[in-house]
């Protein structure tokens, strides 16, 4: 089955558009409780218990999961990332691997062999400052969902995607100096988050759709919800992976310009607020982590569909 269209089945059937990050951390108070470190000592053993227990306790809630490679390649622990990407998939979870990765051509070719052929996973997150070139090794993979950094929620993605580029359509490349009435007479003036929307539509015409969508989704930042209403407008065949909900400040209203009138369209992201919900939630002690992901997905789920009519 197509990534997309396991998504977009897994969305109606759970009323969730909900996408929970798995990003294990483990060296201060407040993240993976100490009873599970101390217990297993070994962080391949710690890391996939702690999320094999929120696995349990929220796959019936959720469409897919997004594990962050850095933290599992910050520990040691890459068996633990395959076996959870293994379980999560026995759950009937879609696993999006959080990697960023981009490179030349034979180099994202290894990417995306190790991505989708060792560690298995069901799509990824593709950095393409590259261009095309390091986006068809993932693209070669035509049930895999690869999703493009667009417009990232980090405060400092302005200092880059925020920028204007000039499009110079009658200019040759070889030619290295410009004058205004140049400028003036043959260029188009975006964002630079603009231009890769528009490449990101160019790249995805000749993919099979499902329900209007195809495998090649876009990531934009919930803490931007003027450029998501935006970027929305642009990639009208592409999902949008939403990142920035919860600890990073944005909420529900923030995410709504995502979504299309059926309330498809995009999935959110929340990694630590679910996570470590036990943490906020005093209701729950650390043994009972899970239990406090659980009912904190559930909160995310009420405030969320109220917005999109899921």
């Amino acid at each position: 089955m197509q990534f997309i269209e396991k998504l977009i089945t897994l969305i109606k059937e759970k009323k969730s558009v909900v996408c929970m990050g798995f990003d294990p951390r483990m060296d201060h108070e407040g993240e993976i409780p100490q009873f599970l470190v101390k217990e297993y000592n070994n962080p391949n053993d710690v890391i996939l218990e702690f999320n094999k227990a929120l696995i349990d306790q929220t796959y019936d809630l959720i469409p897919i999961i997004k594990p962050q490679i850095a933290f599992y390649e910050k520990y040691d622990a890459l068996s633990a990332l395959k076996d959870t990407i293994k379980y999560a998939q026995k759950k009937d979870l879609l696993v999006l691997l959080d990697s960023k990765r981009n490179d030349i051509g034979s180099t994202s070719e290894a990417y995306a062999y190790a991505h989708y052929n060792v560690l298995k996973a069901d799509g990824s997150t593709i950095n393409a400052y590259f261009g095309i070139d390091g986006i068809a090794p993932f693209l070669k993979y035509k049930n895999k969902g690869n999703f493009i950094l667009v417009k990232t929620s980090n405060p400092s993605s302005k200092d880059f995607q925020n920028l204007f580029s000039i499009s110079l359509e009658k200019i040759p490349e070889e030619q290295t100096e410009i004058n205004l009435s140049q400028i003036e007479s043959s260029s188009t003036l975006r964002r630079n988050y603009i231009h890769m929307a528009d490449l990101v539509l160019k790249w995805g015409n000749e993919l099979e759709k499902f329900e209007n969508y195809h495998n090649l989704g876009v990531v934009v930042g919930a803490t931007y919800p003027n450029e998501l209403k935006t970027i929305r407008r642009i990639v009208k065949n592409s999902f949008i992976l939403i990142p920035g909900y919860g600890a990073q400040g944005a909420t529900a209203k923030d995410i709504k310009y995502g979504f299309n009138e059926n309330g498809l369209g995009a999935i959110v992201n929340s990694s630590r607020a679910i996570m470590f919900a036990y943490v906020k939630n005093k209701n729950y002690p650390p043994e009972k982590f899970a239990e406090a992901a659980r009912a904190e997905v559930v909160n995310m789920i009420e405030n969320i569909n109220k917005e999109i009519s899921l």
